[in-house]
This record gives C-alpha cells, structure tokens and sequence, in this order.
C-alpha cells in the first residue's frame, strides 16, 4: 500500500522552502548584528563630519557678526 505520492511530495517541497526561508533569515539576522557592532566603531567619523559642518556655521555666523564673542564661545 502506498500513500499518494502527490501530497507527499508537496508537503517535502513546502518543507524544504519553509527551512530555507527559515535559514536565510537566520544568517541575515546574524549578519546584520555583526555589521551593527563593526559599524559601531566607524560611525562616529560621520559624527564628526557633522560636528565640522555646525563648526562651520557657527564661524560664518561669527564672522557675519550675528554671534557676539561670548554666545560664540558658549556654542
């Protein structure tokens, strides 16, 4: 006696795509949290590109005269 062999088949496949799925998300999550902690370390050369980019708006806004001596320096 056998078993039909169509919903076993089916029921393989389904199986086997679920597991790939499943595995894919997996190595992506993985992936993901070790590009986060490395990314760490490299993230804070943008942050100072935007510290140099305030730096320099806040000179132009001395050198304007819209900033007084103290309010400069207190920035």
């Amino acid at each position: 006696m056998m078993m039909s062999g169509g919903m076993m088949n089916v029921g393989m496949v389904l199986y086997m795509l679920f597991m790939i799925i499943l595995f894919g998300l997996l190595i992506y999550g993985v992936l993901s949290l070790i590009m986060k902690f490395f990314n760490k370390d490299t993230a804070s050369p943008t942050s100072l590109e935007g510290q140099d980019e305030s730096l320099k708006i806040l000179k132009e806004r001395y050198a304007k005269g819209e900033l007084t001596e103290t309010e400069f320096e207190e920035k």
